[in-house]
């Protein structure tokens, strides 16, 4: 009986070589080194990680901008902006989209 393929979808796909040499760079830094079909999935899997994130942020800031105080000054508003979109202390360390502080 013949073992079930790891990875049964197969997508044609394609790079220019500008993108190729990017994940070969990146792809000689990973230890052990994994093979190119590897290395790609790695990088989309990171990629899609992280996505989502990055669109909330963006939409709420673009919403928090619609409805700041026009009557504080513009570092007031960016520094209450910065305040909202990175949250409560206490909600930061279990945030997967923000690296993890030293203490």
């Amino acid at each position: 009986m013949a073992r079930p393929e790891l990875y049964p979808v197969k997508k044609i796909i394609g790079f220019d070589q500008k993108m190729i040499d990017a994940i070969e760079k990146w792809r000689s830094r990973q230890k052990p080194v994994s093979n190119v079909s590897e290395a790609i999935r790695q990088l989309v899997a990171a990629g899609l990680k992280t996505a989502s994130p990055r669109k909330a942020i963006h939409l709420a800031g673009k919403e928090i901008d619609r409805m700041t105080d026009r009557s504080a000054t513009s570092g007031e508003q960016k520094k209450r902006k910065d305040r909202l979109l990175k949250g409560p202390d206490e909600f930061r360390a279990i945030r997967g989209d923000h690296p993890k502080r030293k203490r």
